[in-house]
């Protein structure tokens, strides 16, 4: 299919659709405390991105019935919003698209719910720093999997696994396009970064072992080990200098 290239208009729409993405994220790191739902936070998010002229990327994507996906815990990606009551000591890894005139924007966050365990915080803290260790990378100077190799070898000094079977990915007029972004060391760097790409970048960290599985539910990923797992992604735009945060 190859790789899609955004004119000055289309990154226009994507700037709109990442920006009421980014007010999302901030509206909903106001709402997690312990006792509210899941589905009171999806409620919460699609509500305000129909009142900003948008429609949630998500919802009915490949069948998925929510507007987020909000993992908690040892969920990885793709949990389902429900009747789930967060509480003390939990982390919730929420992941939102936002679609605006036909072009998306796609961020995630973890948060911590009360008062956390210091490696759950760590475990956080260290996910969120994968990210900006590989926007670094994101420059015409660099190729695509120089910042997949900046991840693991971070990620690494931890202790911490990275999830190998679900990546990155491209965004612009789909939610995902071309290319795939993994988030583990590749043999090869893998195509050169142009003007004009757009590209969701999300590692997605486990406490233990990098292993995963997926529920019944054909949805929730979750870890092989037990332990928690977080999840940070933005879009960003390659340009001819610095990369563009888009949902920041």
């Amino acid at each position: 299919m190859g790789i899609f290239i955004k004119n000055d208009e289309q990154i226009s729409l994507m700037r709109t659709a990442s920006k009421i993405c980014a007010r999302t994220h901030e509206l909903l790191a106001k709402s997690v405390r312990p006792g509210i739902t899941t589905a009171e936070l999806n409620s919460i998010a699609e509500d305000y991105i129909r009142s900003s002229g948008a429609t949630p990327s998500f919802l009915g994507y490949r069948g998925f019935p929510a507007s987020c996906c909000i993992s908690v815990n040892d969920e990885v990606i793709h949990g389902m919003p429900g009747l789930r009551r967060l509480r003390n000591g939990d982390i919730v890894s929420i992941d939102i698209g936002v679609c605006f005139k036909r072009f998306h924007g796609d961020a995630a966050r973890t948060h911590a719910v009360g008062k956390i365990d210091t490696v759950h915080q760590k475990l956080i803290d260290v996910t969120e720093q994968a990210f900006f260790e590989a926007l670094k990378y994101c420059k015409v100077t660099h190729r695509l999997h120089d910042m997949s190799n900046a991840i693991e070898d971070y990620v690494d000094a931890f202790g911490f696994g990275v999830v190998r079977e679900w990546c990155g990915h491209g965004i612009g007029r789909q939610v995902h396009e071309d290319p795939q972004i993994p988030h583990t060391r590749q043999a090869k760097r893998g195509p050169r970064l142009g003007r004009g790409m757009t590209l969701a970048i999300e590692p997605m960290i486990n406490a233990g072992t990098y292993e995963i599985n997926t529920l019944d539910d054909t949805w929730t990923v979750v870890t092989k080990d037990g332990k928690y797992s977080a999840h940070y992604e933005n879009t960003v735009l390659i340009t001819d200098g610095e990369p563009e945060v888009l949902t920041l």
